[in-house]
């Protein structure tokens, strides 16, 4: 996707929630023979759309049936806009019809999508395509588009992509990556206009005043010009009454005795059901969640996406349907959600009755036990249609809490809406949905808050509830909440570097080494640019620094109470002693006298006064400067606590850790141009200080690794502890999974500055054991131990609890993740045995194949480099780095035919590569002359 043109276009909100995944079910609360006046009826799907979307011009070389189906797909995701914008502000039945045909419409999107893909899937047509080429043209540079008209085809790029990524042609490969491409670019809007996709489902309330987009308002009020929500509702069979129809709200006033909403359940008990699968790749993510906690579930089946009925009527399930027996063997509960997942208020009993028994025969064929569940899609019933399932001998299930992941395209705030309406309620039937990627984001964090305050699981079995044991209240691979979207709201960090003092002596490493760490908090670790203050030699003043620490970070409207808080300090750091003899430290900023501290400086005690007034959850204080007199108290996080994660989220964390003591100087030439203390954080937030291996550094390991390295390697020794006011919390950088795949073009650490790195790893080898393990405490992983200095000079030990055991994927792609540290430190035979542990843990996994041969080839062995590239291709055929190392080793091992191949395909995947024009002049002329040059080995 042409990037240039995209970022310059105007930018709409990127409603990728609607084009992506509203697919659902809404309740409408009757159960009475009078259905209410925003109900849809079942012709509603195939509603003519209000407005046709404009075509400015015929486009060139996209077929007429595929135009045409486009065309579709981007009137009904305009509608949706239209039909969602506001949302918020409309009356409660205005409300039900507006989520009533919202997701009607949505799932006419769905079919068009699917329309779309079909005519997508013969790879080996030529035609086919040179069609779909045109219709990415169009995606990609329709003039009279919005970016957010573009966000309608992001499901069909990524299926486009899927598929075509394992096409035989080369033409086909380039589509397929082509089409990656172009979801790499409506990622970077969605993630840069977060806060308008929010907006436009007004259901989601904001404080303070929103600045106004005015290209955004733009853009709806184009839209707004070809629909109304009153013609799209009229078009859809539903019109708003004046007033809202009296009754209908005392539906859930039974306690279960005809439907059941769970009104009957304990208190502190939830049951958790999801709709609408099964699905290929969400179902099987689901149950793997579900298996860590130990939580049952109650899963309600679409007959249509478990397979089909032969002429016979006999059931005849799908590839699809194979997951229902994967629920099954989990322990979960199958149930019925009908056939087409119609609007069954409006079908005839027959038509009921049909979809109800052919789900329940294709329900049977998984072999599941008896079930008499069944749900109504859409929540959409009345008593004619209550009664004809009846007669089936099924039983209604509704849901007291809508997770909405239907229309929310937040995870985080899908998980604080459950726990929200969980929390008032105290029990009740949760709605989720097994088709959508958000929901397998979300479910994680809504369990572990629900474990961790004390709520039990239910299902349903010989018509009644059963409730599960009290259970664990960490996953069981330590990684369900270890994402920057699941541990914090927001993200927030000052960060000051001084080289260019006025009175004191100059620095000069301080500034870049703060800018490395506002590069890294930004591109590792997910901090916003627009939530980091930047103070650089003469911005740092005193009083810069002070408005920065009292008025943006304790900003209540800003920093909110799910926040992390950094703050990073890279300068000179003083201490002086008072007249009772104890010593205060101060960070020095750039206007400081050399005289006059206490006026010129900001003292400890200032800064403890600005961690204890913020709101932020975690703070955690770095400061590259030796200086005494910080009145820190303890050291870390209890031992040996299993339950990390949920524990820590409910306790607020201060912590600091500091370069050294009063008596020191910071090491100022350290590797890369950085202080030793700041060149060693570096490395440690690049994984190693994760001690114990949970995918997660804390403040406390952060101390771990970096304190025995620096003292190892300087004349100073590091200080750690919590400041008054924390209650054990430990701030922490969940690592994100490494995607590099290994080239040429790879960047390596010097020789020095790997010589530099293998002495910290050994000094951390030293520092790092097995805490002590009570007798009566199970074998399993032991805790991490590692004692450090405090700022009295005595020894304090450090405790990391033990991580839970991983899955093979998860260990494999942290092999992997090591496996990259080490190639980038020249240590080959280390990056070798950590790929080949990856590729033991999970055989197909094509990033550590190319990596594994890449670390051969590095090595001067191009024959077994060769067969590794040949096998990632033959894992993931859209690789293109891997074909362009298939080619240097073919190259490097003299079969010239074969590299001519691969750098043929090469070339056709990645035109824009910095070799392509040296490999297409070889190509073109295949001689010694133009013959390529290699990457350099170590052979």
């Amino acid at each position: 996707m042409k990037r240039a043109r995209w970022q310059t276009a105007i930018h709409g909100v990127a409603i990728a929630a609607l084009a992506a995944g509203l697919a659902a079910c809404q309740p409408e609360p009757t159960a009475t023979a009078t259905a209410p006046a925003a109900e849809v009826p079942a012709s509603a799907a195939s509603a003519p759309a209000a407005v046709a979307p404009p075509v400015v011009a015929p486009p060139v070389g996209i077929p007429a049936a595929l135009q045409a189906r486009a065309d579709a797909l981007l009137a009904a995701h305009r509608q949706m806009i239209v039909l969602m914008t506001g949302e918020r502000a409309l009356e409660a039945a205005e409300k039900r019809a507006v989520s009533a045909v919202g997701q009607q419409l949505f799932h006419e999107m769905q079919e068009r999508q699917q329309a779309l893909i079909a005519q997508a899937a013969d790879m080996t047509d030529p035609a086919a395509v040179a069609g779909l080429n045109a219709l990415l043209d169009r995606i990609e540079s329709e003039p009279s588009w919005f970016d957010a008209d573009r966000l309608a085809f992001k499901e069909f790029l990524s299926e486009l992509s899927t598929r075509y990524s394992q096409a035989q042609s080369l033409s086909g490969l380039k589509l397929g990556r082509r089409a990656s491409e172009d979801l790499a670019v409506l990622a970077e809007i969605e993630q840069a206009y977060d806060r308008e996709l929010k907006d436009v489902f007004g259901r989601f309330a904001q404080r303070g005043i929103e600045p106004k987009r005015e290209k955004w308002a733009d853009y709806v009020a184009k839209l707004q010009g070809l629909y109304s929500r009153e013609q799209i509702l009229k078009d859809f069979g539903a019109i708003v009454p004046y007033t809202q129809p009296p009754g209908g709200a005392k539906e859930k006033d039974s306690a279960d005795a005809r439907e059941i909403f769970g009104t009957s359940l304990p208190a502190k008990t939830v049951v958790l059901t999801f709709d609408d699968g099964p699905h290929a790749k969400h179902t099987d993510e689901i149950l793997e969640i579900l298996k860590r906690y130990d939580a049952p579930a109650i899963f309600f089946q679409l007959g249509r996406n478990l397979g089909k009925l032969d002429a016979q009527g006999k059931a005849q399930l799908s590839a699809t349907g194979a997951a229902a027996k994967r629920v099954l063997a989990a322990g979960h509960v199958l149930a019925n959600h009908s056939f087409s997942h119609g609007m069954m208020a409006k079908m005839t009993d027959d038509a009921v009755r049909v979809e109800a028994s052919e789900t329940e025969a294709l329900l049977d064929a998984t072999g599941r036990p008896q079930s008499t569940l069944f749900r109504f899609p859409y929540g959409a019933r009345n008593e004619a249609k209550l009664s004809t399932v009846e007669a089936l001998k099924l039983r209604s299930m509704m849901w007291t809490v809508d997770s909405m992941d239907w229309a929310d395209p937040v995870p985080k705030s899908i998980a604080d809406r459950v726990l929200a309406e969980v929390d008032k309620a105290k029990r009740g039937v949760i709605l989720f949905h097994d088709i959508q990627g958000r929901t397998v984001q979300a479910l994680p964090t809504v369990l572990d808050q629900l474990v961790a305050d004390g709520y039990r699981f239910a299902t349903w079995r010989d018509g009644k509830f059963v409730v599960s044991a009290s259970k664990k209240a960490a996953p069981d691979d330590g990684v369900a909440a270890t994402s920057g979207d699941t541990l914090y709201r927001e993200s927030h960090a000052l960060v000051i570097g001084i080289d260019k003092y006025a009175k004191w002596p100059g620095l000069h490493h301080a500034v870049p080494d703060a800018k490395a760490m506002e590069q890294l908090l930004v591109t590792r670790f997910g901090f916003k640019p627009e939530n980091i203050t930047a103070l650089y030699d003469d911005q740092a003043t005193r009083a810069n620094i002070l408005r920065a620490l009292n008025e943006k970070l304790t900003d209540g409207k800003r920093v909110k109470r799910d926040d992390r808080v950094l703050v990073f300090f890279a300068g000179h750091g003083s201490t002086r002693k008072l007249a009772s003899g104890r010593d205060v430290g101060y960070i020095v900023p750039v206007d400081a006298t050399l005289d006059n501290l206490p006026s010129d400086a900001i003292s400890m005690p200032q800064l403890q006064e600005v961690a204890e007034a913020l709101s932020a959850k975690h703070v955690l204080f770095l400061v590259d400067a030796c200086y005494s007199g910080l009145g820190l108290t303890r050291g870390g996080a209890a031992q040996g606590n299993r339950n990390f994660l949920t524990d820590n989220a409910r306790r607020i964390g201060r912590q600091m850790l500091t370069a050294g003591g009063a008596d020191q100087q910071v090491a100022d030439d350290g590797p890369g141009g950085h202080s030793v203390f700041t060149w060693t954080m570096l490395q440690a937030l690049s994984g190693k200080a994760d001690l114990n291996g949970d995918n997660v550094i804390t403040g406390t390991e952060l101390a771990a690794y970096v304190a025995p390295a620096v003292s190892a390697i300087a004349r100073q020794t590091p200080a750690f502890g919590s400041l008054p006011g924390s209650e054990g919390g430990e701030f922490v950088f969940a690592l994100p999974v490494e995607r590099e795949g290994l080239s040429g073009d790879s960047l390596q650490l010097d020789a020095a500055a790997s010589q530099v790195n293998k002495r910290i790893d050994q000094a951390n080898e030293q520092a790092v054991h097995a805490a002590a393990t009570p007798k009566a405490a199970k074998a399993g992983p032991a805790a991490v131990e590692v004692v450090v200095k405090n700022l009295e000079g005595a020894d304090t030990k450090l405790t990391m609890p033990a991580a839970a055991p991983l899955t093979p994927r998860v260990a494999a792609q942290r092999a992997n993740d090591r496996g990259l540290q080490l190639y980038r430190e020249r240590r080959y035979d280390e990056a070798e045995a950590a790929f080949t542990e990856a590729l033991k843990l999970q055989p197909r996994f094509a990033l550590a194949a190319n990596n594994l041969g890449f670390v051969y080839f590095k090595r001067g062995k191009p024959v077994e480099a060769a067969r590794w590239f040949e096998q990632a291709i033959d894992m993931d055929g859209s690789r293109a780095l891997a074909y362009l190392n298939l080619g240097d080793a073919y190259l490097q091992a003299g079969n010239d035919a074969k590299a001519l191949a691969a750098y043929t395909t090469f070339v056709g995947l990645a035109p824009k590569h910095a070799r392509v024009a040296a490999l297409q002049a070889w190509i073109a002329t295949p001689d010694a002359a133009h013959r390529p040059s290699l990457p350099p080995t170590n052979s």
